[in-house]
């Protein structure tokens, strides 16, 4: 997604410097006060070249449960020792079996440990520029059958942010689960249920939205969250399209730049649409601006994906980038990461197996045996050709993704996974650093 961020430069760039009418979001007068000029990226205040992008990392697992970023929170549940029952599949269900005390007691020491100060000042340490914290509604609000727990998160989120600004490092907030469930995926809150557009779902979402937009676009934030993603992942082939822009994203935009007057930088996942979909929504001919569109990009969740040759693999990541290009919004790659396999455990989901070894079934449908997730998580056992083509794969996608605003890696840590683990990476020599560091240059040109 394009360019826009990284350190004091990018908080003026973003917010407090944004005293203009709404203007094209790809001119030098823009929001962003960025502009391309032949391969450089200049700042509209004094023409100075910006060479850093948003170079990110993803706070998942956090203050939003997923099973397979901290499955010990989940494994106290088996009830078999051969399969998954008895554990509960998402937050939801996970809040519901151990009643609402228990479950707030248990969250809460999750959430004052998996995540500390610590952590902010490594991250900044080994030169990533920005945060983006995953957050569900039922931090803000819940519907009177809800068994979340509303109780510490937004503490959570507004101590990261102040370690974020200790720390230098820019903040995203995106709002990742919408009441009912924008994608019945188990990261929403809420798995297998996609009616979060249902009136008490959306009205719901929308409070806890609207009062996100309202307490993060004051003076007080802008110049550490440059940006808020509306919706994490809406579930496009399957929800009303023209529902989510009319009854969600064009109001929330307009609460933000006409209710509470906030020239704060709006994020719209593109609800796994193609290229140039979102071109004519909420763009510069319509006086419309400061809207970026955020990307998520994986190679592993489809038996076709998962039987690509490196090259081919390298090859399509390469052409999202240049792909992105040419959208007439500003773009992120907001997610991706560095698995070649779906074997981590519970990745598809608790009971769902992987499709990489053929365990993987769902509503009768299976996979077929492509290799064995046998020592997945232990790369010592690793071949040394698979340490290889993981840290090509990764550089690939930095490339390709820093041709448009840059990219923000899915996730920064996970209890037991190497894949889906940045921090193990860096370990490990995988993930490069210093980040602009390459064994594998050139590879999108």
């Amino acid at each position: 997604m394009v360019s826009f961020r990284g350190l004091t430069t990018l908080t003026l760039l973003f917010t407090k410097l944004v005293n203009c009418n709404p203007v094209s979001t790809k001119n030098r007068d823009s929001i962003q006060f960025i502009y391309k000029e032949k391969d450089s990226i200049y700042s509209a205040i004094n023409n100075q070249a910006i060479n850093e992008k948003i170079h990110g990392v993803n706070l998942g697992g956090w203050l939003v449960l997923e099973p397979y970023i901290t499955p010990s929170l989940f494994e106290t549940f088996r009830t078999n020792p051969y399969n998954d029952d008895g554990i509960p599949v998402d937050e939801y269900h996970f809040c519901q079996k151990l009643g609402y005390e228990k479950a707030k007691e248990r969250l809460y020491s999750h959430w004052s440990t998996f995540y500390k100060e610590e952590d902010f000042a490594k991250i900044a340490s080994q030169g990533f520029n920005l945060v983006r914290i995953p957050i569900g509604y039922w931090a803000f609000t819940t519907l009177s059958h809800d068994p979340y727990v509303t109780a510490e998160q937004e503490y959570f989120l507004d101590r990261a942010i102040d370690w974020a600004r200790k720390y230098g490092l820019k903040v995203w907030i995106d709002l990742h689960g919408a009441a009912g469930s924008q994608n019945g995926f188990d990261n929403s809150g809420l798995r297998d249920s996609y009616k979060f557009l249902e009136d008490e779902n959306l009205s719901a979402t929308m409070k806890a939205l609207t009062y996100i937009l309202s307490k993060y676009s004051t003076d007080v934030y802008l110049d550490t969250v440059i940006g808020i993603e509306l919706l994490n992942e809406p579930l496009g082939p399957v929800i009303d399209m023209e529902r989510l822009k009319n009854l969600l994203l064009k109001p929330a935009y307009d609460y933000l730049r006409n209710k509470i007057n906030s020239n704060q930088i709006i994020v719209i996942h593109d609800a796994f649409q193609p290229y140039h979909y979102w071109d004519g929504f909420l763009n510069d001919e319509k006086n419309e601006y400061g809207v970026i569109i955020d990307h998520h990009h994986y190679q592993v969740f489809s038996q076709v994906e998962l039987t690509r040759k490196m090259n081919e693999r390298i090859k399509i990541a390469c052409q999202w980038g240049k792909d992105a290009v040419s959208e007439k919004h500003w773009s992120v790659a907001g997610e991706f990461s560095a698995a070649l396999t779906d074997c981590t455990k519970w990745l598809n989901g608790v009971g769902l197996g992987a499709r990489y070894d053929g365990s993987w079934t769902k509503d009768n449908e299976k996979s077929h045996y492509i290799n064995t997730c046998a020592n997945n998580e232990n790369i010592a056992l690793w071949p040394e050709e698979r340490k290889q083509n993981t840290r090509k794969f990764i550089e690939a996608q930095l490339d390709a993704f820093e041709m448009t605003g840059g990219w923000i890696m899915w996730c920064y840590k996970t209890e037991n996974s190497i894949e889906w683990d940045v921090e193990k990476l860096i370990q490990h020599n995988i993930f490069p650093q210093p980040i602009n560091d390459r064994k594998y240059p050139n590879q999108c040109h």
